[in-house]
């Protein structure tokens, strides 16, 4: 265990708690930071600007969810039949997740372009990343066109372990395919939903690269999230202490958004839905 607690230790619990320090102190990137007390945090708890970009952050962890879990659960469970060329589309589907995070916002940006891109050609809808609404809906769209793989590939996998006994039974009841799906395959489901939701959730609230090289938090403000707004502070303002102070809370809201989903869930209580098979 000792190479893994090293590695944890140094690339996380030792960054994170230097970044707690800094929280309490004003520095601008040079020289040594200077002990303000609570300051920091004072203004972050009076900062109305923060408060929008958390409501931003909630909005689009929450349209994300809604979005990418049920089409993630359909492909999944489909990519688990024996479709004809269902292992080609199901490559061709997954091949969005090998790209770079930061190649597929700049390609997304060029092509929303309301000049040169294919959103040209749209008429009236044309300047997508001109409006608060169209940006928010191209930041849902990129993400789950790159993501939604990767939570169908749990989603198939699952599928597949369900036994086939259970479907073979309830066609001999008559059951439609249909009612096969809601009360067979998502009861089976149950528990990956739950995996796919937590690193969904948690994953949305750090969205970072795709909204700086996409919208770069426009048009004005209306795509700022936690991770950006503290980009914004530390890398542009050169307030580490209070981009510091922000960061320190986005990390206690994702710790405790895990723990709630763990707790409510059931999670820890789960067994294997292959038992008495």
């Amino acid at each position: 265990m000792a190479p893994a607690a090293l590695f944890f230790g140094f690339f996380a619990a030792f960054p994170l708690v230097l970044v707690v320090y800094l929280s309490f102190t004003s520095w601008e990137g040079i020289g040594d930071p200077t002990l303000v007390g609570v300051d920091n945090w004072v203004r972050l708890f009076g900062d109305s600007r923060v408060l929008d970009v958390i409501g931003t952050t909630l909005l689009l962890v929450v349209l994300g969810w809604a979005t990418q879990t049920p089409i993630a659960l359909l492909l999944g469970v489909w990519a688990a039949g024996q479709q004809r060329n269902r292992a080609i589309l199901s490559s061709i589907f997954f091949l969005p997740l090998l790209l770079s995070t930061a190649a597929i916002a700049l390609m997304f940006n060029r092509l929303f372009d309301p000049y040169f891109g294919l959103a040209a050609e749209f008429g009236p809808f044309q300047n997508i990343l001109g409006t608060g609404p169209g940006a928010l809906g191209a930041i849902l769209f990129v993400t789950g066109w790159q993501f939604i793989p990767f939570h169908m590939l749990l989603y198939q996998a699952a599928a597949r372990n369900i036994p086939k006994v259970l479907y073979q039974a309830a066609l001999m009841d008559g059951a439609s395919g249909f009612q096969q799906f809601r009360h067979i395959t998502l009861p089976q489901l149950k528990n990956t939903v739950i995996t796919s939701s937590t690193i969904m959730i948690v994953g949305s609230l750090t969205y970072f690269e795709t909204i700086l090289l996409l919208t770069n938090g426009g048009p004005g403000t209306a795509t700022y999230t936690v991770p950006f707004e503290m980009y914004i502070r530390g890398f542009r303002s050169f307030e580490f202490g209070y981009a510091s102070a922000i960061a320190t809370v986005l990390v206690v809201v994702a710790t405790a958004v895990s723990l709630v989903i763990v707790k409510f869930s059931g999670f820890t209580k789960m067994r294997s839905t292959l038992e008495g098979m």
